[in-house]
């Protein structure tokens, strides 16, 4: 079976290059297309697909709301945002509303194909600058406890980042001295929000090696993906 998705842009040049590149995908199905978050919500409806593809800035309903309301009426439903803010002001309300991907438009087909399949099986897609903000939002947070309580040692939210994101960042008995050296600096320059050709050229290693080393480390952690690993760091107080 397919993997059937809706694209909802306003611009419809968009989602005409979105469809196009989409239908060559034997694993993909584009079975309709909205202009706005309201022909959204009556389209997934209509049509229960299995990926909502869609931009943020739309008029009527705005992406945030569409993805809440998206939320309520289908819960299964997977919510991917395709967009040119990397801001926190628009990542972590779109993380609350209950999206599992928040990718940038200037990101290569390929890797969107790649996004697709992950964020149907279960997985969460999150461009680096996007998962920067969220690393920032829960260090402010947990920093801001922490003086509230007067005391420096790490502390959980009530409801941090992580769990709108589906659980991630979970408890685990392992701790950053199960990691290398190494493996441990790859991991600080993740929650940083870098991607492994960033994080390749700054420590002048290949980046095959990178993927070797983060590979390593999720393994260590018990963690399914680089974002899990990110966010379980910083909640625990591992990187800054």
């Amino acid at each position: 079976m397919p993997i059937t998705i809706l694209l909802a842009d306003d611009h419809a040049m968009v989602r005409r290059g979105l469809h196009v590149f989409l239908s060559t995908q034997p694993d993909m199905e584009v079975v309709g297309e909205a202009s706005n978050g309201q022909e959204a919500l009556e389209q997934a409806e209509q049509l229960h697909p299995n990926v909502v593809l869609m931009d943020l800035h739309m008029p009527v309903l705005d992406g945030i709301e569409t993805a809440r309301r998206l939320r309520s009426i289908l819960p299964g439903i997977r919510i991917i945002v395709l967009t040119s803010f990397s801001d926190q002001d628009h990542v972590v309300p779109a993380v609350r509303a209950g999206v599992k991907g928040y990718l940038l438009k200037d990101i290569e087909p390929e890797d969107l194909a790649v996004a697709i399949r992950n964020v149907h099986a279960g997985q969460v897609e999150l461009h680096p600058a996007a998962a920067g903000q969220l690393m920032h939002v829960m260090a402010s947070s947990e920093l801001s406890m922490n003086e509230a309580h007067g005391r420096a040692i790490p502390h959980t939210p009530t409801r941090p980042p992580e769990q709108e994101l589906g659980g991630l960042g979970k408890e685990t008995s392992h701790g950053p001295d199960m990691l290398t050296r190494r493996e441990r600096e790859v991991l600080g320059l993740i929650a940083q929000g870098l991607s492994n050709k960033e994080i390749a050229i700054k420590l002048i290693i290949t980046e095959k090696t990178v993927k070797t080393h983060v590979s390593h480390l999720l393994d260590k952690l018990g963690l399914a993906d680089r974002t899990q690993a990110a966010l379980h760091a910083v909640r625990n107080g591992w990187v800054v």
